[in-house]
């Protein structure tokens, strides 16, 4: 069972990169459809790779990070903080253009297994609503991240 308190759900070698955290957003897009079922089929997780790499939305992020991401990601998407998993990953991202990326990404790997299942639709459909809805992040000057992190964390 993992940590409450794990405050990332993966971890990223150089938190200011864009690349890594767009990537990150990605992948819990398609690994939270994985997971609605209860069974990640090998053909989601490769959709999920396919579709970031044939789009180059991350070009800097090698398919073993990929891969690590999803597992890691997948995995964490069981637990009963699952929602607070999904929202973590993809705020540091909400001001970029992802969220047609997302959205496509996500009806892609329901589709992957060729069995749309009810809970992938409503995972689809949380997704949508988070894309949404996930408030902008907020740029934090040199010096005030500690100030900034309790008034995103009051939010």
């Amino acid at each position: 069972m993992s940590d409450a308190k794990h405050s990332s759900p993966i971890e990223i070698a150089d938190p200011s990169s864009l690349n890594e955290q767009a990537a990150a957003a990605l992948v819990i897009a398609g690994a939270l459809v994985a997971v609605a079922d209860r069974r990640v089929s090998p053909v989601e997780r490769d959709e999920v790779i396919r579709f970031i790499r044939d789009r180059g939305l991350a070009p800097h992020v090698d398919d073993e990070k990929l891969l690590a991401m999803f597992d890691t990601l997948a995995e964490r998407l069981e637990e009963p903080d699952f929602a607070n998993v999904v929202i973590d990953t993809l705020r540091p991202v909400a001001n970029m253009p992802l969220s047609a990326h997302l959205m496509e990404l996500s009806e892609r790997v329901a589709a992957a297994d060729e069995d749309v299942h009810p809970h992938e639709v409503q995972a689809i459909k949380l997704l949508r609503l988070l894309t949404l809805a996930l408030p902008r992040a907020k740029q934090v000057a040199p010096g005030k991240g500690r100030t900034a992190h309790h008034t995103a964390a009051e939010e």
